[in-house]
């Protein structure tokens, strides 16, 4: 069974708090890379460690929340590693998929409702690339 990494800061952190419950209810593991409570906080300080650990294989697919999440999708799209999509329906979340290869979700915190988020998840786990014509696109990404 694989690991799902999760990251947030002060702005995600209660639909992070969610989305743990729910993993949980689905039997499924995870490693949470912080933030810890609702204080103040700096993303890039959650979203490096969480890349990292994608990068290394360490953990996989990964799910990360700010406010509206842009920055933290920004942060972690720094890593060669990672294709961070931001995605807030379940119709985004199977494109990142299928598409793109997404290996991290990010939600935005401050813009989604519970219900919502557990059907972008749903779908983000459950749609597999698709690869073919995808397939060049992706090896282009890279710098």
């Amino acid at each position: 069974m694989r690991t799902i990494g999760l990251g947030c800061d002060h702005a995600g952190y209660e639909l992070k708090e969610f989305v743990k419950q729910l993993l949980d209810s689905k039997g499924m593991r995870y490693k949470d890379f912080g933030t810890y409570s609702s204080d103040s906080c700096d993303y890039p300080d959650f979203a490096h460690p969480l890349a990292e650990a994608i990068e290394k294989e360490e953990v996989y697919p990964g799910i990360a929340i700010c406010g509206a999440g842009n920055g933290i999708a920004i942060t972690l799209n720094k890593h060669q590693g990672v294709r961070a999509a931001l995605c807030w329906q379940a119709e985004i979340a199977e494109l990142s998929r299928g598409h793109n290869d997404a290996n991290i979700l990010v939600m935005p915190g401050r813009f989604i409702s519970q219900e919502e988020a557990t059907r972008t998840i749903e779908a983000f786990l459950a749609t597999p690339f698709e690869g073919g014509r995808h397939v060049q696109r992706i090896e282009k990404i890279p710098l």
